[in-house]
């Protein structure tokens, strides 16, 4: 089945003249921000930007060739489609600019955007979502008791600065994952003349807000042109608040790994689109539904806190990091967790426990309607056969 480095294979030879910009695309242009273009594109509002094809040489020669690790959370394959794009007609010589990274520790903040200038006269908005940093990992949990993240507001600051460097231009607002939710939540905080321009937001299985934004006039403004496409499986986009209307496609993984964007089907200038979720995707749903309402956001607050504790304990700054000398890693971890005060402890094990009651009840439940609809059908088909051999029956009676 293709994904989006064999659309780039198929299509990488046509023009955005030639053949429109697509979901495709903003996927593909979303995957990009996770390159470390630092140093080698500039900065916003500085210059116009390099060639894509240039600054993927320039990249790839920092690394010298060898292969590149982007850690736990990010696809492997993102370099191999950097290749990809910069040797296309399609996307070679886009300028890439404006390109911005932020960590901050102590503002537990992790940011990254850069902008396509692409060649049918718009412009894409690229914001990176979770990268390999525990800092991360964290803004992300922050979501769930925050009204706001250092991240959205630096996405809002970040396409405010984008608009005023490529003045009178369309814009196109996208990102995968925390990228999908930052380039929604910039979108729609972003001044009434900036939305004007924005002829789509992709928001590509990003997870939601604290609040229901929908109900906001803010977004009303913008929602007929919000893209939300999510695989039938899935669990980032499902939580918290999200958006209401939203496009299922097809992955070919199970579970969690459906969220990798490189999993998702594609078929000509789209991707293989579904009728509604799987029945694991709304058990999902169901089960992180059922979480969220039982949680408070200081017990939500309180389950971050703890777990980024424990984690950070470990000298680790990064999920790789977590992921060798595991013995020793979790021999610190469990020495941090035995430190905890026993009240964050408790909420700790108490929001473990409660997700999987939830779910081992969602499961059960979901279980026991597969059974009945199954015995629903078994009885229909008895009676089926049963009225068939009454008809039968009569006829023989008849003719006798």
């Amino acid at each position: 089945m293709a994904n989006i480095l064999d659309y780039l294979e198929w299509r990488g030879d046509l023009t955005l003249e030639v053949s429109p910009f697509n979901e495709v695309d903003a996927l593909l242009l979303a995957e990009l921000s996770f390159i470390n273009f630092e140093g080698l594109v500039p900065p916003p509002e500085i210059g116009r930007g390099v060639r894509l094809r240039d600054a993927a040489e320039a990249y790839f020669a920092r690394h010298e060739s060898k292969e590149i690790d982007m850690g736990v959370l990010v696809p492997d394959k993102i370099p191999a489609l950097l290749c990809a794009m910069a040797s296309s007609r399609r996307f070679g010589d886009m300028l890439v600019n404006a390109f911005e990274e932020r960590i901050d520790n102590e503002l537990e903040q992790q940011f990254a955007a850069v902008t396509a200038d692409l060649s049918d006269g718009s412009v894409y908005v690229s914001f990176r979502g979770t990268d390999d940093t525990l800092v991360g990992w964290k803004e992300d949990l922050n979501m769930s008791f925050l009204a706001e993240i250092p991240s959205q507001k630096q996405a809002v600051r970040y396409l405010n600065r984008v608009a005023r460097q490529y003045a009178g231009r369309k814009l196109r607002v996208g990102g995968h994952s925390k990228g999908g939710n930052l380039a929604v939540y910039s979108a729609v905080k972003s001044a009434a003349a900036v939305q004007d321009r924005i002829l789509a937001v992709y928001n590509n299985d990003g997870p939601g807000f604290m609040y229901d934004l929908s109900a906001t006039a803010e977004h009303q403004r913008i929602v007929d042109r919000i893209v939300t496409i999510v695989p039938q499986s899935s669990v980032v986009g499902m939580l918290m608040q999200h958006e209401k209307n939203m496009q299922v496609v097809h992955s070919t993984y199970e579970g969690i790994l459906q969220h990798d964007g490189f999993s998702w089907e594609v078929k000509g200038t789209q991707f293989v689109h579904l009728d509604d979720f799987s029945r694991e995707g709304k058990l999902v749903d169901e089960t992180i539904d059922s979480w969220s309402n039982e949680l408070s956001p200081q017990q939500r607050e309180a389950l971050a806190n703890a777990l980024y504790e424990v984690l950070t304990a470990t000298g680790a700054r990064t999920l790789s990091e977590l992921s060798g000398e595991k013995l020793k890693n979790a021999v610190s971890l469990l020495k941090s967790y035995k430190n905890l005060d026993r009240e964050t402890r408790r909420t700790l094990a108490e929001a473990v426990k409660l997700l999987l009651r939830l779910g081992t009840k969602n499961v059960i439940e979901d279980a026991q309607a597969e059974r009945e609809k199954e015995t629903d059908h078994i009885r229909r088909k008895v009676e089926e056969q049963k009225q068939k051999l009454l008809g039968k029956k009569n006829e023989i009676k008849k003719k006798k």
